[in-house]
């Protein structure tokens, strides 16, 4: 068993390596799942690990959890990523590539909410493109649940938003 859960580490790895950017558990989970390599409690198991012994680090909002790989995982991948088979290899190419536009929407419009000093809760949501950030919008509400409600919308409506925003300032 410990065999195996080295290799499900080791083609998390191997994924963050190739996407060369964060990917979210869903993401990480749709791959291994798919692909039938373990279940589902197995995976969530093997990335808890990963976290603990610092092979990926975890930020997360509200709504996901992003994987990003340490420098630790690096050099776990210079030592035994030879042992992800290279049929492994490729179906990991295939599905970054498949999910490309997908990876990508889902790190650059970010949203979270935090409380404020005042009781108030405030709402932060961002839309990046490759390493420029193009609207950074802080916004405070009263209650939590508009502070969700505004995160939950933000996805589908950064766009618009954006464009009134360029259109009205310049």
């Amino acid at each position: 068993m410990a065999n195996t859960l080295t290799l499900y580490k080791l083609i998390v790895l191997k994924m963050l390596e190739q996407a060369n950017s964060a990917l979210t558990n869903s993401q990480i989970s749709e791959f291994i799942l798919e692909k039938e390599y373990t279940n589902y409690f197995t995976l969530q198991q093997v990335l808890s690990e990963m976290e603990e012994t610092d092979l990926v680090s975890v930020t997360s909002n509200h709504r996901t959890s992003l994987y990003h790989l340490t420098d630790a995982g690096r050099n776990t991948l210079e030592f035994f990523g030879s042992k992800v088979s290279d049929a492994i290899c490729r179906e990991i190419e295939a599905y970054l590539k498949e999910h490309n536009v997908e990876i990508r929407d889902t790190l650059s419009t970010t949203s979270d909410y935090f409380q404020g000093n005042d009781g108030d809760y405030l709402v932060r949501c961002r839309v990046k493109e490759q390493h420029s950030t193009l609207i950074d919008l802080t916004l405070s509400v009263p209650t939590e649940k508009q502070a969700i409600t505004m995160c939950n919308h933000w996805k589908e409506k950064s766009q618009d938003i954006y464009a009134y925003v360029m259109k009205n300032l310049l």
